[in-house]
């Protein structure tokens, strides 16, 4: 048995916790806040089983412009904050070209094609099947020509790596949803994703299933980890907690972490929103509003408005525009009512240039391991990336650990 700490109680710090304990594993959870409070908490609650693909940035002039215009609101930036930004962006920019992204893909669509199967046993074991839909998720397009390229995109992912969907016009999809308004063209249904209504309170129940089988869920600064002759330490308020291994599952915090341990990890922080309203009916499932890049979905607070991205450093203003003009857009596909008191939030998910977790031992420090930068999937694969991490331990080599594993990133 080896004594491991895991930094960060979101839903891939549990997912790690999790797999290790399940292998035999002595842990403790760390973190500042409860389980689930942060990015885990603010998320679209979607178990992406479609998203095979990572979010790459367009090559197309149009698509850029329209970005650079601010005509968009899948993506928002600041100019005062280009220059912080830029170096990953670029790097970024590079990695999406589309032979590099068809690579990165590959292994992407690999961790993807399990998450269903490694959420399904903690769910039941955690008890939460009230909290999940196994309705898919919609993708509403407003134009039928929108519609015919989005139906032209899922004949190719299904294709390319067997992922179900289906295409309803107006009247199938007010029929099958009646809470949905008239008006778009149709809709894309990916009917293989799940979704949850409440996604802390998923990531919390996945906790306490953790401290149930005797796992340690602690609160303490995970900025405080230092090493020792033993290994490593880290303060908690229940005194200092030492072992020999420690897993930084700290998302959008993790570079600043590992900045001490001298590791420049490039990441693009990308912001979103969400906000919860009132509305008089409840959505079947949770649905992309394709033209004007935000998510619905009905949750136990209501329902749930989260954006796109918006680039910014992390310390930026809040500056909701987004969330805003979803708002109205969404307005015209449901009956949607007012604001739910302290219903809006904000985080950060931890995009890195390569689009993929680093999950793996650290390059230069024994006995230090990674499992973050998840970008938009943190939800959905936290418990993946805690299985593929807790078999690295135990010795799994192959070509997927090789393309998450830190010491090949350039770290």
């Amino acid at each position: 048995m080896t004594e491991f700490i895991v930094l960060g109680a979101g839903m891939a710090g549990v997912g790690a916790a999790l797999a290790l304990q399940a292998r035999g594993h002595a842990v403790s959870l760390l973190d500042r806040r409860a389980p689930g409070s942060e990015t885990s908490h603010g998320n679209a609650g979607v178990i992406q089983s479609e998203a095979v693909e990572p979010y790459a940035i367009p090559r197309d002039v149009p698509t850029l412009l329209r970005y650079a215009l601010g005509r968009s609101n899948d993506v928002v930036w600041h100019a005062r904050d280009l220059p912080r930004l830029a170096p990953a962006l670029w790097r970024y920019f590079q990695q999406s070209a589309p032979a590099r992204h068809g690579e990165i893909s590959r292994s992407y669509a690999q961790l993807i094609g399990r998450v269903l199967d490694d959420h399904a046993p903690l769910i039941t074991a955690s008890e939460s099947e009230p909290l999940i839909r196994r309705t898919g998720m919609g993708e509403i397009h407003r134009s039928a020509r929108a519609l015919e390229a989005a139906a032209r995109e899922a004949r190719r992912l299904r294709e390319a790596y067997g992922i179900p969907s289906q295409v309803m016009d107006a009247s199938a999809m007010r029929e099958d949803d009646p809470a949905l308004r008239s008006g778009p063209a149709g809709m894309l249904l990916w009917t293989g994703s799940w979704s949850c209504t409440d996604p802390g309170a998923l990531t919390r129940a996945y906790a306490d299933l953790f401290a149930r089988r005797g796992g340690r869920v602690l609160t303490g600064e995970a900025q405080s980890l230092a090493r020792r002759a033993s290994g490593w330490q880290v303060a908690s308020d229940d005194g200092p907690v030492e072992a020999s291994q420690v897993v930084v599952a700290l998302g959008p915090w993790g570079p600043d972490l590992l900045r001490r341990f001298g590791y420049r990890v490039p990441m693009v922080w990308k912001r979103g929103y969400h906000g919860h309203y009132d509305t008089p009916a409840r959505l079947a499932r949770p649905y992309v509003d394709a033209d004007n890049g935000v998510v619905m979905s009905s949750m136990t607070r209501g329902l749930r408005i989260t954006t796109g991205a918006e680039l910014v450093r992390r310390d930026g203003p809040a500056a909701p525009r987004q969330l805003e003009r979803g708002r109205r857009a969404v307005a015209e596909l449901v009956e949607l009512g007012e604001p739910v008191p302290d219903g809006q939030w904000h985080g950060h998910r931890p995009c890195l240039p390569d689009m993929l977790p680093l999950v793996g031992p650290a390059p230069r420090h024994e006995g230090l391991w990674f499992d973050f930068g998840h970008g938009h999937q943190g939800f959905t694969l936290g418990p993946t990336t805690g299985e593929i991490l807790a078999e690295a331990i135990e010795g799994r080599d192959d070509a997927l650990t090789a393309a998450l594993d830190p010491r090949r990133r350039g770290l």
